[in-house]
Formats: C-alpha cells, structure tokens, sequence
C-alpha cells in the first residue's frame, strides 16, 4: 500500500469512529436494563449482583483484552468486543433465568474490555500516526459529545418506546443498531505505529507475549506514577457517577415517574456532559489540570450530598454530569499523553480494571443498603464515603508527582 493511500486511510480513521460511536452509544436499553429486570422479577440484591458479577468479569478480563488489542490489532478487537455485546443484548431480553442473565452480563463486560482500551488507543495513535496527537482533546470532546448525543437519543427513545409501545420496541431496533456497528468496525484501518512491537512480542507465543506485555506496562506504571494516581482518581469519581445513574433510575420510579420522564431526567445530565466536554479544554487553559483535579470532585460530592438530603436529586444529578464530561475529556487528553504507544490498549485496559474494582465493591453494598434502608439513605451514605475518601484523595495528592 502507498503511503499516501495508507496516510489517507489512517485519516479517515477518525470520521468513521465517530460513525461507529453514534451507532455504539445508540443503546436504547441505556436507562432501562434495570427497570426492565425489575419488571421481571428481579429484586435490588439480584441486580447488584448482577452489576457485581459484571464489574467481576470486566476486572478480570480487561489486562487481558488489552494485550489483544496491542498484540494483534485494536480494529479485531473492536469487531470481536460488538459481537459479543450483541450476544448479551439477546440474554438480557429474552432470558427470565437469574444463572443465564448472569453470563449475559459477563458476556457484556467482556464486549466492553474488549472495546474499551482499543478504541481509544485506536484513535490516539491514528492521530500519532498523521502527526495531530495535538488534537486529540478536541476529538475527545467530539467523542463525548457523540455518546452524550447518543445516549439522549437512546433515554428519550427508549423511554417513549417503552412506556407507550412494550419493550420489544427498545431491544429489537437497539440489536439492529448493534449490528450495523459491527460493519463499520470491519472498516478501520489499523495504525502500522506498533507493528514492529507486536512482531517481536508474536514470536515468543502467546502465554509469554502476555506475560512481557504485562510486565513492561507495569514497568511503566511505576516508573511514571502519576499514570497510576491518575487511573485511580478518574475511576474512583466515574464510579459515584455511574452507581447514581443506574440506582437513581429505580429511585424516582419508585417515585412515580415513568420511563419518558426519567428517560428526560437522564437525558438533561447528557446534555451538561456534552457541553462540559467541549468545555473542557477551555477550563483547562483557566484552572490547570490540577484545579480539574482538586474542584470537580467537591463539586461532585456536594452533588451527592444535594441528591441524599434533599428532594431536588433530578438538579443535582445533572451537576454530576457536567462533572463527568469536564473529567473525561481532559483527564483521558492527558493520561494518553503519558502513555507508549505500544503498551497504550493495555495500560488503558489498567483504568477499566480500577473502575471494575471499585463498582465490585460498591455497587452491590448500595444495592443491599437500599434494599433494606431506602435508597436516599443509600445516598446519603455514599456521601459519606465519598467525602471522607476525598479527604485522603487531598493529602494523596498533594505528595502526587506532577
């Protein structure tokens, strides 16, 4: 292939993700999958066991499906990550087992691994690859704005389809759109950038190219801390974010409000993220990565605080959306400048594993507390631990390597 022809196919890397992240991030199950278990007989215990089990497999898997993605190409391990989260809509929808429900989660997570670290790897080093890395954060925000357009899309949608016309109207076209994304992963052009890495790592077989994959990440890890501070604060604040997305949504149903509604309360949190993360460079430039780091997670849990003591959780909870999109924009920016390219999926895949640890421990014991207490009780104490861990995450900062 002529470099210019390949330099052009690398290029149009970046138009195609974004196609392949708005048919993604169309999921219209989105705001529904615990309702829609709920409706099916499953209690608060079972589903938090269920996002355990997830989290389980994600934790375990994601090193991994990493290595897959930097050893044998981040565009096979995009295509092979659709195909198995189509699989696990399929469970999710048709099987009333709690056992088969169970492997349509792992199933889900392992879509996820399988996704997670090699798209963004794959777009990073595509921009490397054309000498536009520097763009990388505007793409980003792109990028969030795509998910957070899809996933207002997919509340609004899958509400109204599901209060007026059954839920078969929210599972069949969201396979269909999984399906047609899985086209447009065949269609990427993978980076050459770390071929010559993958080469050597190939010919030592598979269980020792894991092993030396692993162990360099690590090395890296360690000889740039910050990589590792960096991982687990981002992962710490998107896991209060996502336990409020997912137990809210059976919170203000147990409220009274309907699936459009709270497809709309969900929707008005994507819409600050969107704006937050096309914001984000800008409030980069005004307060440093540093004040990101220091201001929005007090933002976010006087959020938290709003949503357990006082009755205006739908306010609050769209705060913790613009926290989110200011967060995921400038924090992924820089990590991925921090990070080889050839350990990228893999180290990468480390953030995924330190969100996964964080929900095993914490989504399920929300779960039961609500179960038993009520879930702004739940809240309430997820405050709690949210702010005494901010105040370790103050004095652990303050020591961070910069």
């Amino acid at each position: 292939m002529k470099r210019d022809t390949y330099l052009l196919k690398i290029k149009n890397n970046i138009g195609k993700n974004y196609i392949f992240l708005g048919l993604s991030y169309v999921d219209l199950t989105r705001g529904l999958w615990m309702i829609w278990l709920t409706l099916r007989g499953f209690s608060l215990t079972q589903l938090g066991m269920m996002e355990g089990l997830f989290h389980l497999t994600k934790f375990l898997m994601e090193v991994p499906t990493g290595i897959i993605a930097d050893l044998f190409g981040r565009k096979m391990s995009r295509v092979l990550g659709r195909i198995v989260f189509l699989g696990s809509l399929f469970i999710l929808y048709y099987s009333r087992s709690f056992p088969i429900q169970c492997l349509g989660f792992s199933l889900s997570a392992i879509g996820y691994n399988l996704e997670s670290g090699a798209g963004e790897a794959l777009i990073y080093d595509s921009l490397k690859e054309i000498g536009r890395e520097g763009v990388y954060k505007k793409i980003a925000g792109i990028n969030n704005l795509i998910f957070e357009g899809g996933s207002i899309i997919s509340l609004i949608v899958g509400g109204y389809c599901a209060h007026n016309l059954g839920y078969q109207w929210v599972f069949i076209p969201g396979m269909t759109v999984s399906a047609m994304s899985i086209v447009v992963a065949a269609l990427f052009e993978e980076p050459t950038t770390i071929y010559e890495e993958q080469h050597r790592l190939r010919k030592m077989g598979w269980f020792k190219a894991m092993k030396e994959q692993t162990r360099i990440s690590v090395q890296v890890i360690v000889d740039k801390p910050r990589i590792a501070f960096i991982i687990l604060f981002t992962e710490l604040v998107m896991m209060f974010i996502t336990s409020l997305y997912y137990y809210l949504q059976t919170f203000w149903k147990g409220e009274g409000r309907n699936e459009l509604q709270i497809g709309g309360y969900l929707a008005l949190a994507s819409v600050l993220s969107a704006a937050a993360g096309l914001l984000a460079g800008k409030i980069e430039k005004k307060i440093g990565v540093r004040g990101i780091i220091l201001f929005f997670p007090l933002l976010l849990i006087l959020s938290i605080w709003g949503i357990g003591l006082t009755d205006y959780s739908v306010i609050f909870y769209g705060i913790t959306g613009f926290v989110d999109g200011v967060l995921f924009v400038a924090m992924q920016d820089y990590l991925n400048k921090l990070i080889p390219s050839e350990r990228r999926a893999t180290i990468l895949s480390f953030q995924s594993m330190a969100f996964s640890l964080y929900m095993i421990l914490f989504f399920p014991l929300i779960g039961l507390i609500g179960e038993q207490y009520g879930l702004q009780k739940a809240f309430f104490l997820l405050a709690v631990v949210a702010t005494l861990m901010y105040a370790v995450y103050l004095i652990i900062s303050s020591h961070a390597d910069s």
